[in-house]
């Protein structure tokens, strides 16, 4: 937990995104329909569409509810102002808006955040941040709302979860880079926007094993363990490319990442420490892997190893995998 010198607000920041519009080269503005905006969700996709404009621009709506005690007179806080925050780790976008008062006393605020399509490359966060002036000091962050929206231009369906990208290609005719691993059944490259699972075609069998549909009897037992295998390995390798290379804070404290590096965390660390709140798992996770803390990273994997094999469902499937196997064994001795 994070200790502040200054009293904080308690109590909800709640805010939204009400709706967004797109603009393209000498185009008027038009709005984006509500299917793609997904309150649910919280993500607003602005990827192509048959539907969409070639758009250079874009503004979104926000609304915003403070509780009534931030803005109490006799309160600790003065000149209390609500800022939406829009960030990118890919492009190192930052932009800032502040919500203005549409209520009498100010507790309902709006903002319309203004944005270039140029300045995104993949999925951006949209943060709420409350900040006043406290004990004479302007500008200090007295809440950050939970709620964190996706602005996600690559994507036309919002959805908060992206599926990996697998792509069959023989190692050994492919590219330079992939020969080195002709020998390898896949490899898992963490490198892009989104994961790329690349399956080795040129693995003696594997390519129609795994692109077989359906089935039964041995073939449909071996492919489905098989799978589970690969994506616990894919869990284990977009975790450590998560955790590579964290920001961290003044204070040391890690951040959690944007994109698929942040969702990858979330997922794994209730698996790894159960007992702790996120924040707290990545801070252990951090100094662990820098050698600052007296848990070693060797001494994690374990941990990173059962929450890859969960989320990949190794356990279930190999469970399922002896049981069919057994049936097997009896047939054959019937």
């Amino acid at each position: 937990m994070k200790v502040y010198p200054y009293r904080r607000l308690t109590g909800n920041v709640s805010w939204r995104v009400e709706s967004a519009k797109l603009k393209a080269e000498g185009e008027p503005w038009e709005e984006v329909e509500s299917k793609y905006l997904s309150s649910v969700e919280r993500v607003v996709a602005l990827g192509p569409d048959e539907d969409r404009l070639d758009w250079t621009q874009a503004r979104l709506r926000l609304s915003a509810g403070l509780p009534a005690k931030a803005l109490d007179p006799s309160g600790p806080w003065q000149d209390v102002r609500v800022v939406a925050v829009l960030a990118e780790r890919a492009t190192n976008t930052r932009t800032a808006v502040e919500f203005s008062s549409v209520s009498e006393g100010g507790r309902e605020r709006t903002a319309e955040l203004c944005l270039s399509r140029c300045d995104l490359l993949d999925r951006a966060s949209l943060t709420v941040h409350v900040v006043a002036t406290v004990d004479g000091v302007p500008g200090r962050v007295i809440a950050t709302s939970d709620v964190e929206w996706f602005v996600d231009v690559i994507e036309a369906a919002p959805s908060l979860s992206r599926e990996l990208d697998v792509k069959m290609v023989g190692f050994a005719s492919g590219a330079s880079r992939l020969q080195r691993f002709k020998d390898s059944p896949w490899v898992v490259d963490t490198t892009g926007r989104i994961p790329v699972v690349r399956v080795n075609t040129d693995f003696d069998g594997l390519g129609d094993l795994i692109g077989a549909d359906g089935g039964t009897g041995p073939e449909k037992t071996i492919r489905e363990l098989l799978l589970a295998q690969m994506c616990s390995e894919v869990w284990t390798a977009v975790f450590h490319s998560a955790v590579g290379d964290l920001e961290v804070e003044e204070d040391g404290a890690p951040l959690f990442p944007h994109g698929w590096q942040g969702e990858v965390l979330r997922e794994m660390l209730p698996d790894m420490y159960p007992d702790r709140e996120p924040e707290q798992a990545l801070r252990e996770v951090h100094a662990a892997r820098t050698g600052a803390a007296a848990t070693g990273w060797g001494e994690l994997q374990p941990r990173i190893h059962f929450a890859a094999s969960r989320r990949a469902g190794v356990p279930r499937t190999l469970s399922t995998t002896i049981r069919d196997l057994e049936r097997l064994t009896q047939g054959d001795d019937a």
